[in-house]
């Protein structure tokens, strides 16, 4: 039987204070108080937000830090995992397990749910290549999914703006990946595992090494993994779908608009999709249809095979300089299935053809099963990605000087091949005969024999009329920097420090399309050709480090990064600055303001005339209209969905941001400290890109009167939609075309508070505890699509998906050879996809335990989803389970065990 429990934010803190306060008073009698020993002066440190090592990890910009022990043992099973379930990415996001999406083989976040392209993700504080292929079709991104988890140090997230010390895209804040510098000996872990329900099966095998040489220092890692795909089918509740079933093969009159009965033709067809093949009838006629064709070809998690290698050195030239090289490829092989094998009659020209033979305007529709063209991994997609990034450089001290500084030059590129089945052009021939010509309208003739929609196909006639698509897309960037820190002089409360940077950079990217697609080899509209484009960017900035007094401290940060691309030049200055204030060694008070930007999406600046269609859409104003609620309109969720148009424009300004925060952090000793940080982000001129979605709803409340027709929005929303005619022969009414095009119009802005809360409590009898917590949550966030528009709060919004709040509580106990984890997740409520409610808060819980078994070999058990809980929502109709906000995949489990050789 299923367990249910529910926890509130404020009884999940005061059960992990009232634990350590019970563990506190037997630890304050028999354990000696760690806080009474005198405290060694820590060692300068840079931490994300600045350039300037300093002795405190907190500063006037809050930066939570988690290390790469606490991601394995709170059960992340990589880094993007790990990231995806801080309590800062508040963002819905698509990722490569989302379904039919641009991106399946990539994984990315959204801090505070500002989109991912307003997160900036470092690799050791240098940036990476964009992933190839815009995100959702319209912004660039970074991909996290090639980082090898075995040499993470830590991650950093930098909870603000920081375009003064970053440049672009540091708006949400700033991620940064810091990996080992060294290590002595090797290890090797092996890690399998899966899930209680089936399906989703996977393997990792990680061999880390290194060693130091005198005056040279390696580190190597590499990483094998392999994850089996998770199928609709492979859950019951989603293994078929309620409503309406998917149409398998039909033959429908127009004008009529009505059927054509074809026979005993669905009794032959009985056994395909597992049986489920059977005659439906409709108030205008029968056709043979499966509620099970669609959850057939559809995995909710991807097949992925990867290969990761990190190599670096650092080698001591003299006592003054270290030179260093580092690099990291990531291959990548991702498959998954989103769509079946349809086909409709003269897809390209409205479905309608002419039967001659009964004089009548008809169309045809046909959906494949895997029992005819050899199972259902015929109709895979697939993608094959190489990511490579290369840092080489010297740092040391400035000869004759205190000052430090680093040379680095730093290059990276991401290359993804795409392979996609489509139907050839050959298709309408196949099944309706040759074409005969066409009427006065343009419709074409044909002279169908009605066997032909009939009969089974072999796996030999399907290859005749289907073939891959193959796309080329790749993107790079390479920057050469100078970086330097020093003291500048002397004020009554202390040193005053520098740290400055010059930058200089190139960045392109190119999407090439398969050129049959242009001479009309498949059956898909022409008019898709090669995007491409480049930009250059140089950048001087400055931070200082102003000790005002001796309990408060200054910084100032100021840069100027200059941009040129399509012809012309953009430059923006940015600056921030912040206060930290002492009153006492244990309490701190900080204030930060900041300004940023981010550079228009190269894809949205030259972005070639694209065409396409979306993986489904819900024409909301064809529900309204007819009376239908969304969970059962027949026009919901049309898999595929409409057409679309996409333009880039050469035209667009930089994003502006602004940020502010103020905090507080309390430490009375080494074992315990609180923060509580409140926070602000706005950006003016925000690129916008309309969903689909949005533009559909827009669309029916401006036609059925819920907003004002003659509101700029209504205006330009009815001018993207492009519909059939209502007495069109064919999809009268339906959607034909949406258009979208980038624009500086919007404006977003978003606020809300941090807390975090760490405890280590040490006893001689029971061992170690450490207790830690973090939560966020949002207070605000509006959003104005044009000027003139009414604000919109998106915390009130039925189709905001963001998360208004996230909980992460974890307590470790580590007693002799063993290590114990537990981490509590808790989720608060999202709308459900009819946008009729909500969805209740969900906690989730992951347990591991790590033994000892010498000095050399752990033995580790990690159980995630331990309850076995997945949130259903069926308010929307298939598949039953809010994608993209949870995982059907129910209870996961590992085992892992890890060895070392050498010292």
């Amino acid at each position: 039987m299923s367990k249910q429990f529910k926890l509130t934010p404020l009884s999940l803190g005061v059960l992990a204070i009232l634990g350590g306060t019970a563990w506190q008073a037997h630890a304050q009698t028999q354990a000696p108080a760690a806080d009474q020993q005198p405290a060694a002066t820590p060692p300068a440190v840079v931490v994300t937000g600045s350039r300037i090592p300093r002795a405190s990890l907190e500063g006037p910009s809050s930066v939570t830090i988690l290390t790469g022990d606490e991601i394995t043992k709170q059960g992340y099973k990589n880094v993007f995992d790990a990231l995806t379930n801080q309590v800062q990415n508040s963002g819905f996001t698509q990722g490569e397990d989302y379904g039919n999406t641009f991106t399946p083989s990539a994984n990315t976040i959204s801090l505070r749910g500002l989109g991912p392209n307003h997160t900036l993700i470092l690799l050791n504080g240098r940036r990476l290549a964009d992933f190839p292929i815009a995100y959702d079709g319209a912004v660039n991104f970074t991909n996290l999914a090639n980082i090898p988890s075995s040499i993470v140090d830590r991650i950093e997230i930098l909870n603000g703006g920081a375009s003064a010390i970053y440049g672009s895209d540091a708006i949400a804040g700033v991620v940064n990946v810091i990996l080992k510098k060294q290590t002595e000996g090797y290890d090797i872990n092996v890690k399998l595992g899966g899930t209680s329900r089936g399906g989703a099966g996977n393997q990792r095998v990680q061999l880390t090494g290194g060693g130091n040489f005198d005056k040279l220092h390696t580190l190597f890692s590499v990483e094998l993994s392999q994850r089996d795909p998770l199928w609709s089918m492979d859950r019951d509740f989603m293994s078929s779908r309620s409503g309406a079933p998917t149409t398998i093969a039909a033959r429908r009159t127009l004008g009529k608009d009505n059927y054509v009965d074809l026979g005993d033709t669905c009794g032959k067809f009985g056994d395909m999709f597992g049986g489920s093949v059977s005659k439906y009838t409709a108030a205008n006629g029968s056709y043979c249809a499966s509620s099970k064709a669609r959850p057939t070809f559809w995995t909710t998690q991807t097949k992925n095979q990867s290969q990761n290698v990190f190599g670096s050195a650092n080698y001591e030239l003299d006592a003054e300089t270290t030179l260093f090289a580092d690099i990291l490829l990531g291959k990548n092989k991702t498959v998954n299935n989103t769509r079946g094998p349809s086909w409709a009659s003269a897809a390209l020209n409205g479905n309608s053809f002419l039967n001659r033979n009964s004089g009548a305007y008809e169309e045809w529709t046909r959906f494949i099963s895997p029992e005819e063209i050899g199972g259902v991994q015929r109709y895979n997609r697939s993608w094959n990605d190489l990511a490579t990034a290369i840092s080489l450089g010297a740092k040391g001290r400035i000869p004759g000087t205190a000052w430090q500084y680093e040379a680095n030059y730093n290059a990276s590129i991401y290359k993804s091949e795409g392979h996609t089945p489509r139907m050839r052009s050959n298709i309408d021939s196949f099944f309706l005969g040759p074409k005969l010509g066409t009427d006065s309208n343009g419709v074409a003739i044909y002279a169908p024999d009605p066997a032909r929609l009939s009969r089974r196909l072999t796996p030999e006639e399907f290859n005749g009329i289907t073939d891959y698509t193959n796309s080329d897309d790749k993107a790079w960037t390479n920057t050469l920097s100078l970086a330097t820190n020093g003291d500048l002089f002397q004020l009554p409360a202390g040193m005053v420090k520098i740290a400055t940077i010059a930058e200089a950079s190139k960045q392109g990217f190119r999407n090439a399309p398969d050129a049959r697609i242009n001479e009309g080899y498949f059956n898909i509209a022409t008019g898709s050709g090669i995007t491409a484009g480049t930009r250059s960017r140089s950048a001087l900035g400055a931070e200082v480090n102003l000790p005002l007094h001796e309990k408060l401290t200054g910084t100032l940060a100021g840069r100027y990064d200059r941009y040129s691309f399509a012809g012309r030049k953009e430059g923006k200055f940015t600056y921030n600055g912040g206060l930290e204030l002492r009153p006492a060694p244990e309490l701190l008070f900080r204030a930060n303001y900041a300004t940023s930007f981010r550079a228009p999406d190269m894809n949205y600046i030259y972005q070639a005339r694209g065409t396409g269609y979306y993986s489904s859409t819900t024409d909301y104003y064809r529900c309204g209209a007819a009376g239908q609620a969304i969970e059962n309109c027949e026009y919901a969720s049309k898999s595929p969905g409409a057409d679309y148009v996409q333009n880039g424009s050469r035209d667009l300004q930089s994003e502006k941001g602004k940020s502010f925060g103020v905090g507080a952090v309390w430490s009375p000793s080494s074992n315990f400290d609180v923060s509580v940080d409140y926070w602000n982000i706005k950006i003016d001129d925000l690129v916008t890109n309309l969903s689909d979605d949005k533009l559909l709803r827009d669309e029916a409340d401006c036609r059925l009167g819920k907003t004002d027709i003659s509101s700029p929005t209504c205006i330009d929303t009815l001018g993207r939609i492009e519909r059939y005619a209502a007495n069109a022969l064919n999809k009268a009414g339906e959607i034909k075309t949406i258009t979208v095009n980038p624009i500086n119009a919007a404006k977003q802005s978003s606020s809300g508070i941090d807390v975090s809360l760490k405890y280590l409590l040490r006893t001689t009898d029971y061992g170690r505890f450490a207790f830690k917590a973090n939560y966020a949550r949002v207070l605000s966030k509006k959003s104005q699509q044009f000027a003139g528009d009414e604000e919109i709060d998106e915390t009130k919004s039925m189709t905001n998906m963001d998360w208004p709040d996230k909980l992460n509580l974890s307590v470790n106990w580590g007693a002799g050879d063993w290590s114990n984890t537990l981490l509590v997740s808790r989720y608060g409520k999202v709308p459900n996809a009819a946008g009729t409610g909500y969805l209740t808060p969900t906690a989730l819980a992951n347990i591991s335990t790590v033994y000892r078994i010498n000095d050399r070999a752990t033995l580790s058990l990690i159980v995630n989803n331990v309850f076995d809980k997945i949130k259903r929502d069926n308010s929307g109709g298939w598949p039953y389970y809010p994608i993209g906000n949870y995982s059907p995949q129910g209870r996961q489990g590992w085992i892992e065990f890890n060895y070392h050789f050498g010292s």
